[in-house]
């Protein structure tokens, strides 16, 4: 029997298409916004309902996620749908708007009565399409059976970690979680760099440190990515760029130096200027040369 609970997807880029097609596939009401439209038109073989505005989108869901670049996106998006949104309507916030972000977000959910739960999620591409996401939450008890009908289809697990979702503490923990991706990816870029600047065969390293405590399955989906030439973007150049500012503003207010996530930002912002910002953040490699 179909799930009859109506869900409103709010974005959909990598994950938020992901995201939709499996609530879809498990029987929910699902329409989904994006943007550019025609980036959501494929979802239509779905089963997923494409609508031209935000407000439409909403109107009568149970629940509606945000899944957009940043939190002035989310935001504008939120406030798009204003007229149509109901109090009380289920709000999980799970883009990635950083440290400071949730607060502007939480006081509109206060503003409308909405029931906002601040819920990034930790996965790319592969595991959103497979609905294995790490889900990070923060939010009162009274709406987390709710939220589960919808956060257990998209991921695997739901990792809470504070009652108030004003508080921040979830995207704030994904930005640290983020702080070791972009760590790993750009490490890996730069031990393959280093690798063809010396002349070693770049499989050597790999497996130098293949079944030791050097080795873990991002460093080979990223050095494959690299040692391909083909970056299909499951965590796009662009999007890291973004995340690594927020991790370096969020560090500087809270007296942390955070040397790598500067390196990083610069790496990634050099490899857009190459014409990399659309492709996987693996090609943050190019910025090696």
């Amino acid at each position: 029997m179909p799930d009859k609970t109506s869900v409103a997807v709010l974005g959909t880029g990598i994950m938020g298409s992901a995201m939709a097609r499996n609530l879809a596939g498990a029987g929910l009401d699902v329409r989904a916004w994006n943007r550019t439209r025609a980036k959501a038109e494929p979802l239509s073989a779905d089963g997923v309902r494409v609508v031209e505005t935000p407000a439409e989108a909403v109107d009568g869901a149970d629940a509606v996620l945000t899944v957009l670049l940043d939190g002035p996106a989310v935001l504008d998006a939120v406030r798009a749908s204003a007229p149509a949104l109901r109090a009380r309507t289920l709000w999980l916030q799970m883009s990635t708007v950083g440290a400071d972000g949730t607060a502007p977000l939480a006081a509109f959910a206060r503003e409308h009565g909405l029931d906002l739960v601040d819920a990034p999620v930790v996965g790319t591409k592969e595991p959103a399409e497979k609905g294995l996401l790490t889900v990070l939450a923060a939010g009162p008890q009274d709406v987390r059976e709710r939220a589960a009908r919808v956060l257990d289809i998209v991921g695997q697990r739901t990792l809470w970690v504070d009652e108030d979702a004003s508080s921040g503490a979830a995207s704030r923990l994904k930005l640290v979680v983020n702080s070791w991706v972009l760590t790993v990816i750009n490490g890996t870029g730069e031990a393959l760099a280093l690798a063809q600047g010396l002349g070693v065969d770049p499989r050597s390293f790999l497996e130098a440190v293949a079944g030791g405590p050097l080795d873990l399955p991002y460093l080979r989906m990223k050095s494959e990515l690299i040692l391909s030439g083909a970056y299909p973007a499951s965590f796009t150049v662009f999007a890291a760029r973004k995340d690594a500012r927020l991790i370096e503003e969020a560090a500087a207010a809270g007296g942390v130096h955070m040397d790598l996530a500067a390196a990083a930002a610069e790496r990634f912002r050099r490899a857009e200027a190459q014409g990399h910002g659309d492709e996987d953040g693996a090609a943050a490699y190019y910025a090696s040369f």
